[in-house]
């Protein structure tokens, strides 16, 4: 990708949507680290800034449709388009499957799935004026059905990631849609997007029991989001290919 492009990363002061920033700054892409608080973003760009790099914090709740519209203002204001959207935003609620309740997912499809449409829908005019958009959705291992429904393995075990396993898999189901959506759509036929698993990354969201660093979990991420004109759209991929649903 050319190096002017400019990328949007939301969740990106910490975890896995760090190291996607980091990773596209590396890259020579213009990195826009979205940030809920002024001062964790300013604390994640200077941590960049310490190796080396330039990323730019903006200030964006994926839960807000005002914070999503200032940010969509924002970058119209200062780069008149987006060329790269990784949707990382995302949060877990640990509770057994048999306790929970309607009210209990809602917070959990609030940011994951309900936030991921809201700021795909009010950036989509500035992802049509780049020339090679891409969206990447950033998944889970626990959306795949084929993993699930294998009796006795740890994703069918994963009780307590009952909400965060569906709305997993709505954004699969998202990404498809779109994907779909956009190739029937002259204006939006340029923008790819694709589903990622970032694997069973040591993060807060699960107490830092993964067995992979952020650094790889964030490698399927920084692939889609730098696809060429000739990739694929509407997938579900690792970072070594395409992974079932």
């Amino acid at each position: 990708m050319p190096t002017d492009t400019i990328a949007l990363v939301t969740g990106a002061t910490k975890g896995i949507g760090l190291a996607t920033a980091r990773q596209l700054a590396e890259r020579g892409l213009t990195v826009l680290l979205g940030a809920r608080s002024a001062e964790k973003g300013a604390r994640a760009a200077a941590e960049l800034a310490d190796a080396g790099l330039t990323a730019h914090p903006v200030l964006i709740d994926v839960t807000d449709d005002a914070s999503v519209r200032a940010a969509a203002a924002l970058v119209e204001r200062e780069y008149g388009r987006l060329d790269v959207l990784v949707n990382n935003a995302g949060t877990l609620t640990r509770k057994p499957a048999v306790e929970v309740t309607a009210d209990d997912m809602r917070p959990e499809f609030e940011t994951n799935v309900f936030g991921l449409v809201r700021v795909i829908h009010t950036m989509l005019p500035l992802l049509s004026r780049s020339r090679s958009a891409r969206i990447v959705n950033v998944a889970s291992d626990s959306a795949m059905f084929a993993k699930a429904t294998e009796q006795g393995s740890m994703f069918a075990r994963s009780h307590e990631s009952f909400a965060y396993s569906a709305t997993k898999a709505a954004v699969n189901m998202l990404t498809v849609k779109y994907a779909n959506a956009f190739l029937d759509d002259p204006r939006l036929a340029h923008i790819k997007v694709n589903a990622v698993t970032p694997g069973f990354v040591a993060t807060d969201l699960n107490d830092f029991r993964g067995v992979r660093t952020t650094a790889e979990g964030a490698r399927a991420s920084v692939q889609w989001a730098t696809a060429g004109d000739d990739a694929e759209t509407g997938g579900f991929f690792d970072d070594n290919g395409r992974v079932p649903w």
